[in-house]
């Protein structure tokens, strides 16, 4: 069971943390996929070099935020065949409830700010 406290007391997320749950949210991704995504999403603003990602999986692994999912889900990939499985990962219950609690707290940031962004542009 997630405990709201727990999600609180993370928040806010870094953006690079939010941009890698944010990923894994749309099912199990490898660490390459991870990287492109991220980047996709940011428009290629955020370029995370592996270093920081496998630094990031590793404290969200150990924080339960994220889990590894099976062995290797592309057993005929090119990686697989060369001796290397790669990891997946998934989100957890409290990785996805810490997605969530972001994603609130960012809407509700933009909807107190519109209102002021209006009168600017008036």
């Amino acid at each position: 069971m997630v405990h709201r406290a727990e999600i609180e007391s993370n928040l806010p997320l870094s953006e690079s943390t939010f941009l890698i749950l944010l990923s894994l949210a749309g099912g199990p991704r490898h660490g390459y996929g991870i990287l492109k995504d991220v980047a996709a999403l940011s428009q290629d603003r955020v370029q995370l070099s592996t270093g920081t990602l496998y630094g990031a999986l590793k404290r969200m692994l150990a924080q339960d935020w994220i889990e590894r999912a099976g062995a290797d889900l592309s057993s005929g990939s090119s990686a697989a065949r060369a001796g290397r499985p790669r990891r997946y990962y998934v989100l957890t219950g409290l990785g996805r409830g810490l997605l969530e609690a972001e994603l609130a707290r960012l809407r509700s940031l933009v909807a107190a700010a519109r209102p002021r962004t209006e009168e600017m542009q008036a």
